[in-house]
């Protein structure tokens, strides 16, 4: 069996280890679970830290348990927090869990018939919905003091700034989790990001006051970047795993465009490379980091292990086309939403595409049509030295004619002018 601490040791995942944990998973398969609340329809790449844990987890042999917190994220977590989150309506809680665990069921194998150790989703909504407060307050509240409570930094931290008793409460609902699954399915692992410790071990706290047992915990270090920016963080807003919200070309480019210090990190937390793989990109970039080697071994198996491999392929032709070998085959391949991704900010010209259609001459459409060129004799010349490219291929006859068989998905012309400048013309 796979060392499972070790594993994230060298990895660089372990932030907070309960005493005696590394013993326990060495002995015995052990079933260990992970939270995560339904504040989105998408997890983000946040969320990848502790969904590779769970991975790695599976991996090693024990059985991972992925919480989608249905009760709690009624609540709202404080831990991290300087101020209460805006509450979601069950409504859309609801429909954030099905993507949830639509997305999850990508990443571990819930196949009962095909391992022993299959990976579970839990709701705890389905044993916190008929709880009823006094219940609730007589058989959990009283076995974890307000003293206790307030001396865990997520509560700490905000007893100036003030917290609400739904905040609160939030540290007894997230033990009250791990109380349920440790009797239920004898779980005894929590898992989580290294702000969670403090509920986390509330919940062996717990645990240890009701049945006299023992269960143990573990956190990941919060992932931050080398220049001390949030991770996952773009102008845009959170990278996330829904293609739909973030597109697999973006995807792509973010890990491509990482730092150097941080592609070393990132690797090893985010893919499932061994440890000699990693090791031989590592050097290999230190003896020549303007290849990149780590960014694009990154990006390759992040985007696949998240999206699929076909859309790595079509986001790894993408990125080839700004940088100038990319092929006119692969710019014809491109869906819509993606060749907009790769030109997002380059000029955009609109024409009618009546206007297209019916046929135009190419110095014609470049000048008085669309002003791309300031003059007629200025694009002749620049054709006569290879410099004007339609749909990446080169522009040899300044006279011929552009209709509508050459728009890419139907309503573009990409021209190229020289290496790096680009344009493209709408039909609208």
């Amino acid at each position: 069996m796979i060392n499972f601490v070790e594993e994230l040791r060298w990895r660089g995942m372990i932030h907070d280890i309960m005493p005696g944990t590394s013993e326990l998973l060495s002995r015995e398969v052990t079933t260990g679970y992970v939270g995560f609340d339904p504040t989105s329809d998408s997890l983000h790449i946040g969320n990848l830290v502790s969904i590779m844990m769970l991975r790695h987890f599976q991996i090693a042999g024990h059985k991972p348990i992925a919480l989608v917190g249905g009760a709690t994220g009624m609540v709202g977590d404080p831990s991290g927090k300087s101020e209460e989150r805006n509450l979601l309506d069950e409504d859309t809680l609801r429909n954030n869990q099905v993507c949830i665990k639509t997305q999850l069921l990508k990443f571990l194998d819930f196949d009962k018939n095909s391992v022993s150790n299959y990976a579970e989703l839990v709701n705890n909504y389905d044993w916190t919905k008929d709880y009823t407060l006094l219940g609730f307050l007589r058989d959990i509240g009283k076995h974890l003091t307000v003293n206790y409570m307030t001396a865990k930094d997520s509560v700490k931290k905000r007893l100036d700034t003030g917290l609400s008793f739904t905040e609160f409460s939030y540290q007894l609902l997230q033990a009250y989790d791990f109380y349920y699954l440790f009797r239920t399915k004898k779980c005894r692992l929590q898992m989580g990001g290294s702000d969670q410790w403090g509920n986390i071990t509330s919940g062996t706290e717990l645990i240890r006051r009701i049945s006299g047992e023992e269960a143990f915990a573990l956190t990941c270090p919060l992932i931050t970047k080398s220049d001390g920016g949030k991770f996952g963080k773009t102008e845009e807003g959170n990278i996330w795993l829904d293609p739909k919200k973030t597109s697999p070309y973006k995807f792509y480019q973010f890990w491509l465009n990482v730092s150097d210090e941080d592609a070393g990190k990132y690797i090893k937390i985010f893919t499932l490379l061994p440890k000699d793989t990693i090791e031989d990109l590592i050097k290999q970039h230190n003896e020549a980091s303007h290849t990149r080697a780590l960014q694009h071994a990154l990006a390759k198996e992040v985007t696949t292990m998240v999206h699929s491999s076909d859309d790595f392929q079509s986001a790894h032709e993408a990125s080839q086309i700004l940088f100038g070998s990319g092929t006119a085959e692969a710019l014809t391949r491109m869906d819509e939403e993606t060749f907009l991704s790769v030109f997002e900010g380059v000029p955009v010209s609109e024409l009618p595409d009546s206007e297209i259609n019916r046929g135009i001459n190419l110095v014609e459409l470049l000048t008085t049509k669309t002003g791309i060129f300031d003059s007629k004799s200025e694009l002749r010349r620049l054709i006569s030295s290879g410099g004007v490219s339609l749909n990446k291929e080169k522009i040899v006859n300044p006279e011929i004619i552009i209709n509508g068989s050459g728009l890419i998905n139907k309503k573009y012309l990409l021209f190229q002018k020289g290496k790096k400048n680009y344009y493209l013309i709408k039909a609208v």
